[in-house]
């Protein structure tokens, strides 16, 4: 999960980004990141109506979070810069309600800067099945669109959410927020069908681990950008992918995915490790 929020403004040591694949150049630090944001523009086909990019963060042995159970502590700026110019490629950013307390998410804004390369507000989606979204969420003045089902719907209704970022559907996955069966489900893919239908296609989700397990489950992933920081957290953190596992004795084969760039940072603040990796996979369709 990538971290969120601002650094001060005023920012001049961010790392210079060396493009290793598909043809090796340098990307020096800019104000208005274009050609950083090139990289990233024109994303895969989509599998229905919305392009979902999912943008993560790990250690190299794996921890989707450090001690404090937040991203915040395993990213760095060279994640920071790509961090920004996905949210500022996108119209929404997708998250589960768990991940919107634990990184604390409030309504979002565009990255200072790079408003020139959307100039929409970019929203906020939960996916709850519970409805226990954080109060300071629902009661803001630009609350999220709320993606649950009809039990989370009326714990989301108690909390004042407006009924027009309400969007209810009951399907068979799950943003992890109950034991199996104890609640109807969150139907994931259409609830990307109605944020489409206000709009809302180019879909970036950030987590948690769950929601990005329940996505691939469902074949809802397009594009999965890693950013692999170099440090060693140890046992405890989960992966960035999450949920039940599948019974039977095998997980079956792994997917394939297209490698379509690789970004390398070797740069990092005095005392900090170097060699950020920041990888952006297209996943394929079925």
């Amino acid at each position: 999960m990538p971290s969120i929020g601002e650094p001060p403004a005023g920012r001049d040591d961010l790392p210079p980004l060396d493009l290793l694949l598909p043809a090796p150049r340098r990307i020096d630090p800019d104000p208005r990141e274009d050609e950083l944001a090139a990289l990233y523009a024109d994303g895969p086909p989509a599998r229905g109506s919305s392009t979902v990019r999912a943008n993560m963060v790990a250690s190299i042995d794996g921890a989707a979070w450090g001690p404090d159970r937040r991203s915040g502590s395993i990213n760095d700026d060279a994640d920071w810069r790509v961090f920004r110019v996905l949210r500022a490629l996108a119209d929404v950013v997708l998250v589960g309600a768990g991940t919107a307390r634990a990184e604390r998410y409030t309504t979002l804004g565009r990255p200072r800067g790079l408003e020139h390369l959307h100039e929409a507000p970019l929203e906020l989606a939960v996916v709850t099945r519970t409805g226990l979204v954080p109060e300071h969420l629902t009661g803001a003045q630009r609350p999220p669109f709320v993606i649950t089902g009809r039990t989370g719907a009326r714990i989301v209704r108690e909390r004042g959410l407006p009924e027009d970022r309400l969007l209810v559907t009951d399907g068979d996955t799950s943003d992890g927020g109950g034991s199996a069966g104890s609640e109807p489900d969150v139907d994931l893919a259409a609830g990307l069908a109605a944020l489409a239908g206000r709009g809302l296609r180019r879909v970036l989700t950030e987590g948690g681990p769950s929601l990005l397990g329940d996505l691939l489950r469902a074949d809802l992933v397009d594009e999965l950008c890693v950013t692999t920081t170099p440090g060693i957290v140890g046992p405890g953190p989960g992966r960035i992918v999450a949920g039940a596992a599948p019974s039977g004795p095998s997980v079956g084969p792994p997917r394939g995915a297209r490698l379509t760039h690789l970004l390398h940072s070797p740069h990092a603040r005095p005392g900090a490790p170097a060699g950020t990796t920041l990888a952006r996979w297209l996943l394929p369709i079925g």
